[in-house]
């Protein structure tokens, strides 16, 4: 399990601009008004705590055949909610798993290619994972500055 960390003024002010928009580490010094070493520096150690990933994030609602969607699960016995939600977030189409209050345990977050993919994922993937009592599906229908 990652440690907790605690991010300081400029750390934040890094990871903010990053989530707005892709940069380089110069034009993220020179907008934060800080060196580029300092840029390279902070961001490297972020990344190195598994605090900071960069990477492509790709819009579903225009990309043709992908389906996004929600699937609420139910573990039949809770002392194995962690090991559960790591197993499903190995699957293939999982982006994210976590685990939740309510009625349900772990809500897991998939992109998957059109209905049919949903189906296949419910049908063959998922129950790979044993120990799952229950699931409801949720379709995104369309999504506003949601980008996977």
């Amino acid at each position: 399990m990652s440690e907790e960390r605690d991010l300081d003024e400029l750390d934040w002010s890094i990871v903010n601009e990053l989530r707005k928009e892709e940069l380089t580490n110069s034009a993220l010094a020179e907008r934060l008004a800080i060196s580029e070493g300092t840029v390279r520096q902070r961001v490297k150690r972020l990344k190195d705590a598994g605090i900071l990933r960069v990477r492509a994030l790709i819009n579903p609602d225009v990309l043709a055949r992908q389906q996004l969607a929600s699937i609420a699960v139910m573990i039949g016995e809770s002392r194995l909610l962690d090991q559960k939600a790591r197993e499903i977030s190995g699957l293939e189409n999982v982006l994210s798993v976590s685990i939740m209050s309510g009625q349900y345990d772990l809500m897991v977050e998939v992109l998957v290619d059109s209905n049919r993919g949903l189906v296949k994922f419910l049908t063959e993937t998922l129950p790979r994972v044993d120990g799952i009592v229950k699931t409801e599906s949720f379709l995104m229908l369309k999504s506003y500055n949601k980008f996977v």
